[in-house]
């Protein structure tokens, strides 16, 4: 059986008053679209169609630029004319020829569906027989209803603009996601009609078609709100929002990592920690992040696209960006780790510290105010508060290459290109050049001269105006 999934993402989202279209708001850090396709992925034997009109370039460069591009078929709906139009649009590239394929409805502005719950929906659809995933709620307003016989089977779907009062007081609802036979899908949908108080082609029409055809409707009944609940402006986006980060913060709990507050930590990409983490308040994880054994995240900082060794300490208001950090080591407090860096076992990277495509070996420390840009900085270093690497001429970005055991003293700069051999000593307040041979102090001061009886400049008096 091979299963054609359309994901309907057309729409503008205009309660969203924004100018980006609606399925590309984030949920976790990641646009609403792509938890629905990733949903989708995780099944057997799947194609994947995304129906988008408005933006939808935007959202084609999107998931084009995104780190694992996704394979797509992108369908365009030039208007909007209702969900049975949209399926219509994506009909042409659905394989309709072999009976007992399914097509999957799905929705870019449903981002919690779970893998889990559209297999069993799939498994109650064939080819004769549509499964249909519905909502028991207590607040079905703005819903299409579901209509049942006294025997308790489906007849069909009345949107609420289009029932009576007696339906409306239906607590079953749809979620509009559904399993259709595939063989079976373009006969019903080119007997769809707009005649309706919205003058739009409804796919749940086709529920009552497919009754009168002799096809079974196989309802899967929900009662997780959340799951289904789709996305039609910004209160409605952060309260999934809400909802995703708790069951996160609640699968960490469950594989041991301690977190000082459940409710306040994000993450926004994909967390994996190892044995006894511990993970303080305030602290968002972006992108693919690894924490190995023992690491500790102090509270207010920031980590994305990073990975950390085991036993390593990261204190309070770090934020670290693309770095790769070894073990036993030691981050800030307010220590900032950007792209390229890359920290071997036991170095210790202190406050107001700043790196950028920078390797540091074993145990070397730069312990405070401090920015180490383009540099290869061997183990055992000490670089002195105060130092900075001259990195950048205006023009082009230079290497600055330092030894083993090197001590570089405060208040020092490092002018790139160049090269601290091993066991270099350089005296506080140099500005350095030139090369520093190995066992050489380097002093790169200029003369001092005391000047008596110098008299401190004063304002000017102020002019008559």
């Amino acid at each position: 059986m091979h299963v054609d999934a359309v994901i309907l993402a057309a729409g503008k989202g205009t309660r969203m008053y924004s100018s980006k279209p609606k399925v590309l708001h984030e949920i976790g850090g990641k646009a609403m679209l792509a938890h629905a396709i990733n949903a989708a992925l995780s099944l057997e034997q799947v194609s994947i169609h995304c129906v988008i009109g408005y933006g939808a370039e935007q959202i084609k460069q999107h998931f084009q630029k995104a780190a694992k591009p996704v394979q797509c078929n992108w369908v365009l709906q030039e208007q909007q004319l209702g969900t049975g139009h949209a399926v219509q649009q994506a009909l042409g590239a659905i394989n309709t020829s072999t009976p007992d394929n399914l097509t999957l409805v799905l929705y870019g502005d449903v981002p919690l569906i779970k893998s889990a719950t559209l297999q069993a929906l799939l498994g109650r659809a064939n080819k004769n027989a549509i499964a249909l995933l519905t909502l028991q709620t207590p607040t079905p307003a703005g819903l299409g209803r579901i209509i049942r016989d006294q025997q308790g089977k489906v007849l069909a779907i009345v949107e609420e603009k289009d029932a009576t009062d007696a339906q409306r007081s239906i607590q079953e609802i749809n979620s509009g996601i559904m399993a259709i036979p595939s063989a079976r899908l373009a006969g019903w949908l080119g007997k769809l009609s707009n005649n309706n108080k919205q003058d739009e082609y409804y796919l749940t029409d086709i529920i009552a078609m497919a009754r009168n055809d002799g096809c079974d409707i196989n309802p899967l009944v929900s009662m997780d709100l959340m799951e289904l609940q789709g996305v039609n402006d910004k209160v409605q986006l952060a309260s999934l929002e809400r909802h995703y980060q708790m069951n996160t913060a609640n699968e960490l709990l469950k594989a041991g990592v301690t977190l000082r507050d459940p409710a306040r930590v994000d993450v926004r990409g994909e967390l994996n920690c190892g044995s006894d983490v511990v993970i303080d308040v305030n602290v968002i994880f972006e992108g693919a992040v690894s924490l190995g054994d023992g690491v500790h995240v102090e509270a207010n900082t920031i980590i994305k696209n990073a990975s950390i060794g085991n036993n390593t300490r990261i204190l309070a208001g770090s934020i670290i960006d693309g770095a790769t950090i070894g073990s036993n080591a030691s981050i800030g407090p307010y220590a900032r780790l950007r792209p390229g860096t890359v920290l071997h076992d036991e170095v210790k990277i202190g406050n107001f510290v700043e790196t950028k495509n920078a390797i540091l070996g074993k145990g070397a420390k730069a312990s405070h105010l401090a920015y180490l840009g383009d540099a290869v900085i061997g183990a055992g270093v000490n670089i002195g508060a105060g130092t900075i690497i001259c990195n950048y001429d205006g023009v082009n970005k230079h290497q600055t290459t330092i030894g083993k055991n090197v001590f570089v003293g405060s208040n020092s700069v490092l002018i790139a290109p160049v090269t601290l051999a091993d066991n270099a000593f350089v005296a506080a307040g140099s500005a350095i050049n030139t090369d520093v041979p190995a066992d050489a102090l380097a002093v790169g001061r200029g003369k001092q001269r005391n000047i008596a009886g110098w008299k401190r400049p004063v304002k000017s008096p102020a002019k008559d105006q």
